[in-house]
């Protein structure tokens, strides 16, 4: 009895270890798409080059960051007076001045947060809450002049 028990734990051992380098290879093929950050990482000039673009990068619930903490300088755009970009802990969102107002061009959350909610305009005043575990983060942009300027709740 104490050979066939010896056997049979080998077999278990080499199963589980053919497994697992099976499961290994696997993910090693399937690479960055599993591991790796979803469309690589952009370097400061590509952000900067992506929110200075007439065009936006991405609408919707992802877009571009800003390069650093706090709002970008803003830039010209096609369709209105300026577009910039700002930064909260919770996530980073760019908004534009037009005709019809301010409008969030695009938006990301942090990591570790959602997006809650979103009013992307056009309008007086849009804004993006982003939440997190502990905490929730409210950015509120308004036109002054022709430039995006972010707000402190009314």
């Amino acid at each position: 009895m104490g050979r066939r028990s010896l056997l049979v734990a080998t077999g278990w051992v080499a199963t589980a270890a053919i497994a697992t380098l099976i499961g290994l290879g696997a993910i090693r093929l399937v690479g960055e798409s599993l591991t790796g950050t979803p469309g690589g990482v952009r370097s400061e000039a590509e952000i900067e080059r992506a929110l200075a673009s007439p065009e936006p990068p991405s609408t919707g619930t992802t877009g571009a960051a800003p390069p650093g903490p706090g709002a970008t300088s803003p830039t010209p755009s096609a369709s209105s007076g300026a577009r910039r970009g700002f930064a909260t802990d919770g996530g980073t969102a760019v908004a534009e001045c037009g005709a019809g107002g301010v409008r969030l061009v695009s938006w990301a959350p942090a990591q570790g947060y959602r997006v809650r909610d979103v009013d992307r305009g056009p309008d007086d005043d849009v804004e993006v809450t982003f939440q997190g575990a502990a905490r929730e983060y409210e950015l509120k942009v308004r036109c002054i002049g022709s430039e995006p300027v972010a707000v402190a709740d009314d």
